[in-house]
């Protein structure tokens, strides 16, 4: 054998083998020095390695007990040859010696009781390591390690080696290297080494955020400049808030960040100080207590009012505390308040709240007191307490200072100097954990830890490292300077640190690759360097052969006779390519290896074929901001900027080295920028059969623009985009925002206030004004300057205008009045030229108001303006503000953008119908605030949160069914429960729980349902022995017992049935009861002797489901049989009801039948002794079932722009009584009368066995309440008053119609009754005429797809074909979103109708254009959910 090593960079544990193993004369190694690394075993046949790790490998497998005496040391072996690579990075350097020093301290080798390749490559790794060079010359070494290493370099072999090893040069003290990235940090007045105590205080409500991240680091950096002391306090003033679960979340949160709170406290630990505090400011007068409600005092102290108890004695005062703390009925309705100064220009000086009476019990104290603390009483007087000397907090807070000084002068304690700095202001987020808090509740996102999420957790899933994020903060300094920062600076600093140790690797988008077939290439596998400028980053291999892939982007760049560079290959040269419609189909090259000229070529990135080395199958996940707006402002509603769609998922083929990846390991795409992984690739489970993806988060790297996807030579031509919320993307500078609706400013608006808080910015500068004043007025000048740019996408300029303004500021600019221009321009018609004029003049008025002209100057200019637009109004017949409504509506309308996120449109607010006599309503959001039409998604979220049907829970994917819906699922149940125990089904119930082994029985069963079953693994903190699924159905939790009850004949047949739920967990999607991972259901499981016995019941069962849906819930369905693709796994065939939702065009799965056939009785030995032949044989099986899926499908169906629509057979209430009339000045009698007379009918129409109930509530008005059961769906509205009552008659309301009509009152039960029925029928008539208008036929592929984008359901001939049908669906789709939050897609299979169209006739080719086969029937095809 011969060993090449570098000089420069030898593979020194392979040189330790070899002369370890001089001494055993077992190996016979010839040494030569040269430029690379490289063991050569044969050379004539070329056995050759080049990994440093595959060399010592072989090496130590050479010589005996190098490798480890047994099968578990050399395991062990090999955990410390992975573990030596963290020793090479710098990064995680300190947490890879900790682990080695704990390991180290009991044993003297780190496998056995002898020296082994473990012991050889930890050497090295430490022996090349500068930081280690550095720790261990200043005597900082971690002892153990320390200890190691000192008795291994004074072996023979270490010594031997370690002089032909190059001398590495130690890194310098982070602290020194990292001093001219530090930002500015102001120096803490009056602070000592040694003597400063610092404090973080967060709040138990929530995940820490980065905003939090920043806090917690700057109190460690003065805690470790002063040698000081980090107190960590939970602030726990608020029982109400405080949760236990997040303690530990925010304890981890720290611990990730590396800070190290030398005390941990509780603001609770000091409760009974904190309550002696509060008995002596009232003792000494500082303090009362006030009974006065929320809403009074919160206005006295906005006008400066004192209250009624101000001037209360402290007896009193006294008495009121001691009902305060007792929890009287009185007690609860006070607070102690601070008598400070109700006149003060400081909001925080007039009389602030410090006590006030919670109900909930405390965390920590539990109900041991009933009075707590506010945030600002008991921090100055806990900081004071547990010797806070610096109180570290944010600019916000500025104005509690006093409030701070007040409580302590006040109280006679010592007082903490408080430090103000910037907090972090970051566009296109919220930190408020208000606001965090509901997107989680929203589902909008997948938790605290979402990667859009600007938590901690969150941007560390998302790829930021914490010496990444200490760097920014770091940079930040303590200024107080306030500025509203973008995201690209943090991933910026991230980027430094990431892009020096990360390895390289390939992905290509799946399905959209083309074929480079390479003459004359060797299969084979190679390793190169996995960083290009980093060898200590190690190697990976890199597998070639003559089939390679490449994007198809770059394919079609490529032309013939052209070079290009193949990366870690070298040059190839392209000799064909083959085309098709125009796109490069295949391509034919040729290498030519010996062309080193590498820079003016096109760089590819590339993945060759090799059976040995799959392709791993990948997803890169893309993220977009949470919210579309930059900087929001205090008057902006956050949920009208909420990016719905922020997540973009590609599916990719991936390098077979990312099978290695490990979850938070980050990577480099080649060309595609950085990722981590978010989940490891799985090969085949042995559970489930099924492969799970690896998952990669996009990393960004603080570039504005992503990396290219395609050939190098075309990077200035290909526009660089970023994730759009339509997974389009864009270039982030001309990235559009989303407006809010109507009431937004001009531009010239905006340029008049931007003029002026500019001046008030100057002046206060001029004037020296305080710096915390002046940054709140810099502050609005960027926002107003950010909100000019997101209206005209222009940055402010001083004098910028309008283009029409400019044109007409020039005329002014020429001479001559703006109102002689405009009877110029007058005779011309010149309506454009008008309006120009008008602008400028109202620039100039403006000018003028701002430069405080002299008020003639203003007047002149005003009436200028004024006239010019009485002219425009002769001109047009229309005042010029009408005319610019009218304008802009349509420019909004034409410029409206797919990719923009709009904000719901606010409910109409209701104006008087007589001119001007009343004035408009105040605006409720009661109503909906988006039509059907418009947003479908968030339509269908309204009308079931608004009508009272479901409640978000903070699981995202699972709903509360409230009682309005759960009715609605009882009636279903009631009616379906009746019909199967006449067809002798009973109900029963099997456990949730499915162990591993019984849900792998049937493979190809569950190996649909693999990625959305959940596993339970621990019991409490313990890992259980063996994973438990919870069912996601429930044939392998039931057949097994089946198998014990079956022995006779005479056993069967099983009909069982049970009402349960189930948990399938992987969507993307999730929407009330559609898509939901946890839902309700019912599924029957039979068992028969005979197939024909099970045939017949599976159609009868799907013909009940066909009743529910169209006797029930009025809706028509197809009744068919579904697909072989679709049929359930491991059943004969499926059969099923298939419903139609127009307002977005996709069919929806109904209830589902199926024959299992023989399957499930083989596989779970399901068997009976035949009567007649004494022989065992399989019973056949049938398993159905229907979800509460068809809840969500009524409300789709039947819904409209006024709310739910609920047909009467599954209403709860369905008929609802409304007593109107009921004015002040109705006489007490009357009232009394018709309020009996509603009850009375109530009461009749029950016993006619209706469901209906009165609406007697007296703090609603009749209006309110029409709006409230309209948008509740309830089919009839009675309405009653007097009048109505003297005639004998009422009016009923259809809510599907709107219709009212008056009927007579003593038969009201026998109308009510025949409404109903009339209702139904109608609902279900108008369902029916909308699926049979959007059901067609086709025999034509472009009628097809032409059909499919019209929203329409095909029928269409179809050869059955799985492949076929999986190509009608890819080639059918198009860039067309179904449904706001839905993916796009095409035609998939529904059903074969059991009704058929038409014959298929002989010659009747399949509908897809490449086909050609046989037509078996006509299919049902359509977009679907």
């Amino acid at each position: 054998m011969k060993l090449s090593l570098n000089k420069s960079n030898p593979a020194a544990v392979s040189l330790l083998i070899v002369e370890a193993a001089k001494s055993s004369n077992e190996l016979n190694v010839q040494i030569e020095w040269c430029q690379t690394n490289e063991l050569t075993l044969d050379k004539h046949n070329g056995i050759s390695f080049t990994a440093p790790r595959s060399i010592a490998r072989y090496l130590a497998r050479c010589v005996p007990g190098m490798y480890g005496e047994s099968v578990l040391q050399r395991t062990e072996v090999d955990h410390w040859l992975d573990f030596s690579e963290r020793l090479n990075c710098s990064t995680d350097f300190d947490a890879a010696l900790t682990y080695l020093n704990q390991v180290l301290a009991p044993v003297t080798f780190l496998v056995g009781h002898s020296v082994t390749l473990a012991d050889f490559a930890v050497w090295s790794a430490l022996r090349a390591s500068g930081q280690w060079s550095s720790m261990f010359a200043e005597n900082t070494a971690p002892v153990h390690a320390r200890r190691y290493f000192d008795f291994l370099s004074n072996q023979d072999e270490f010594l031997a080696v370690n002089q032909k090893l190059p001398a590495v040069k130690a890194i310098a003290k982070k602290e020194a290297t990292n001093r001219k990235e530090e930002g500015k940090f102001i120096e803490l007045p009056g602070a000592e080494k040694g003597n400063v105590v610092v404090r973080f205080p967060p709040e138990a409500s929530g995940y820490l955020h980065i905003g939090h991240a920043k806090a917690a680091l700057l109190n460690q950096y003065y805690q470790q400049t002063f040698e000081g002391k980090l107190v960590m306090r939970f602030d726990d003033t608020n029982p109400a808030k405080e949760d236990e679960r997040f303690e530990e979340v925010i304890l981890k949160d720290v611990d990730m960040l590396g800070v190290k709170p030398d005390i941990f406290s509780f603001t609770s630990d000091h409760f009974e100080k904190i309550l002696q505090y509060c008995d002596k400011l009232i003792k000494d007068g500082n303090a009362y207590v006030d009974d006065t409600d929320g809403e009074t005092m919160k206005a006295e102290r906005e006008q400066r009012k004192e209250s009624k108890n101000r001037s209360n004695d402290v007896e009193k005062n006294l008495s009121m505390w001691s009902e305060m703390q007792n929890a009287t009925y009185f007690g609860q309705m006070c607070a102690v308040r601070a008598k400070i100064d109700m006149k003060s220009d400081n909001g925080c000086m007039r009389d602030p709240t410090i006590f006030r009476f919670k109900a909930e019990s405390h965390p920590k104290t539990g109900t041991k007191y009933r009075v707590y603390p506010t945030y600002d009483f008991a921090c100055p007087i806990v900081d004071s307490v547990e010797g806070v000397t610096h109180a570290l907090r944010t600019t916000e807070y500025t104005d509690r200072d006093d409030q701070y000084n007040w409580f302590i002068d006040a109280l006679g304690i010592r007082r903490p100097y408080i430090w103000a700095y910037s907090r972090l202001n970051l566009q296109n987020t919220v930190l408020s954990k208000r606001k965090l808090t509901w997107f989680v509740n929203e589902g909008l996102v997948d938790g605290w830890d979402d990667a859009r999420f600007p938590t901690v957790r969150g941007v560390m899933r998302r790829g930021m490292t914490i010496e990444g994020l200490k760097q920014f903060i770091i940079a930040q300094g303590s200024s107080r300077s306030v500025n509203m920062m973008e995201w690209d600076k943090i991933w910026a600093y991230n980027k430094k640190v990431i892009d020096p140790i990360v390895p390289r690797y390939t992905a290509l988008l799946k399905g959209q690759t083309v074929l480079i077939t390479v003459k004359g290439v060797k299969t084979e596998s190679r390793m190169v360097d996995a960083h290009p400028k980093n060898t200590n980053v190690g190697q990976k291999e890199v597998w070639y052969s003559s089939d390679v892939l490449i994007d198809g982007a770059d394919a079609l760049l490529l032309k013939e006779g052209e070079i290009v560079t193949f990366i870690n290959w070298g040059n190839i040269q392209i000799t064909k390519i083959n085309k098709q419609n125009g796109e490069a189909t295949s391509v034919e090259a040729e290498t030519r290896l010996d062309n080193k000229d590498y820079k003016k070529t096109t760089k590819l990135t590339w993945l060759a074929r090799f059976d040995d080395a799959p392709f791993i199958p990948t997803i890169c996940t893309h993220f977009d901001h949470i919210i579309t707006k930059a900087v929001l402002t205090k008057d902006d509603d956050f949920k009208n900027y909420v990016n719905r769609d922020s997540r973009l998922d590609l599916h990719m083929i991936g390098d077979p080295c990312l099978k290695n990846l490990k979850k938070g390991d980050i990577v480099q795409l080649q060309r595609r920028g950085y990722f981590i992984c978010d989940q490891s690739y799985q090969p085949p489970s042995r559970y489930t059969g099924k492969v799970t993806p690896c998952i990669l988060f996009n990393v960004p790297d603080g570039h504005k623009k992503d990396m290219p996807t395609s050939g190098s030579k075309h990077k200035e031509d290909t526009p660089k985009q970023t994730p759009t919320s339509k997974g389009k993307k864009q270039d982030k500078s001309t990235q559009k925002q989303v407006l809010p609706p109507d009431g937004s400013v001009s531009a010239d608006e905006l340029n008049d206030k931007i003029t002026r808080q500019g001046d008030i910015v100057r002046d206060l500068k001029s004037k020296k004004a305080d710096k915390d004043t002046i940054d709140r007025e810099v502050t609005k000048l960027i926002s107003l300057k950010s909100e000019f740019k997101t209206l005209t996408g222009k940055d402010w300029k001083p004098g910028t205008l309008t283009e029409a303004s400019e044109s007409g500021a020039k005329k002014l600019h020429q001479g001559g009045s703006a109102v002689k221009m405009a009877d110029e321009g007058q005779g011309q018609g010149d309506k454009a030229e008008l309006k120009s004029l008008i602008d400028a003049q109202g620039e100039k008025v403006r000018q003028l108001k701002a430069n405080k002209s002299p008020k003639d100057q203003v007047d002149v200019a005003v009436q200028e303006l004024l006239s010019l637009k009485k002219k425009y109004k002769d001109l047009t017949g229309e005042d010029l503000s009408a005319a610019s409504a009218r304008k802009g509506v349509k420019k909004e309308k034409k410029s409206d953008d797919k990719k923009e996120n709009k904000p719901p449109a606010k409910a109409e607010e209701k104006s008087a119908s007589k001119e001007g006599e009343r004035e408009v309503k105040k605006q409720t959001r009661l109503g909906l605030e988006v039509a059907k039409e418009d947003n479908l998604s968030e339509w269908y979220s309204q009308v079931i949160t608004k009508a009272e049907m479901i409640e978000y829970y903070d699981v995202s994917g699972c709903y509360i069914l409230r009682p309005w819906s759960y009715s609605i699922w009882e009636s279903i149940k009631a009616y379906f429960d009746t019909e199967i125990k006449k067809m002798g089904v009973e109900n029963c119930y099997f456990p949730m729980f499915v162990s591993a082994a019984a849900l792998e029985k049937e493979k190809n069963h569950i190996a649909d349902f693999a990625p959305e079953v959940a596993w339970v693994t621990r019991s409490g903190k313990s890992e259980l022995k063996e994973p438990i699924a919870i069912r996601p159905t429930s044939e392998t939790v039931m057949y097994p017992t089946y198998s014990k009850w079956v022995q006779s004949y005479r056993d069967l047949p099983i009909k069982l049935n049970q009402w349960c739920n189930v948990v399938r967990w992987e969507f993307k999607h999730p929407q009330p009861f559609l898509r939901t991972r946890e839902f309700l259901w019912q599924e029957g499981h039979t068992a028969f002797a005979t197939k024909s016995e099970a045939e017949k019941e599976v159609y009868i069962i799907l013909e009940h489901y066909a009743d529910i849906y169209e006797k029930l819930l009025a809706i028509p369905v197809v009744r068919g049989r579904k697909t072989e693709k679709e049929r359930f796994p491991g059943g004969d065939f499926t059969t099923t009801v298939e419903a139609y939702i127009s307002a977005s065009g996709r069919a929806i799965q109904g209830a589902t039948s199926h024959h299992l056939g023989q399957n499930f009785s083989k596989m779970f030995e399901i068997v009976f002794e035949d009567p007649e032949t004494q022989e065992k044989q399989f019973v056949f099986q049938n398993s159905w079932g229907i979800t509460t899926r068809t809840i969500g499908v009524m409300a789709m169906v039947h819904g409209d722009n006024v709310g739910l629509v609920l047909p009467p057979r599954v209403a709860c209430v369905q008929v609802i009584i409304v007593p109107c009339g009921l004015t002040a000045s109705l006489a007490q009698d009357v009232r009394k009368a018709l309020m009996a007379r509603c009850e009375e009918l109530c009461k009749e129409l029950e016993a006619a066995g209706i469901k209906v109930k009165g609406d007697y509530r007296d703090n609603y008005s009749p209006g309110w309440k029409f709006n409230h059961w309209e948008l509740k769906g309830v089919p009839i509205r009675i309405e009653l008053g007097p009048r109505d009552m003297k005639q004998g008659q009422f009016v009923a309301v259809r809510r599907d119609t709107n219709e009212k009509l008056t009927l007579d009152l003593s038969s009201a039960s026998h109308h009510v009754t025949e409404l109903l029925e009339k209702i139904h029928h109608y609902l279900f008539d108008k369902a029916k005429k909308d699926l049979d208008d959007h059901l067609t036929v086709s025999h034509d592929w472009k009628a097809f797809v032409s059909s499919l984008d019209q929203k329409k359901i095909i029928q269409a001939p179809f050869c059955g074909e799985e492949d076929c049908e999986d190509k009608i669906k890819k080639d059918s789709a198009k860039d067309v979103v179904v449904e706001e939050g839905a993916p796009s897609m095409g035609a998939k299979g529904l059903c074969i109708p059991f009704k058929q169209p038409a014959e298929i006739k002989p010659g009747m080719n399949c509908i897809h254009p490449h086909c050609g086969k046989q037509a078996k029937y006509y299919t049902l095809f359509g977009r679907s959910y």
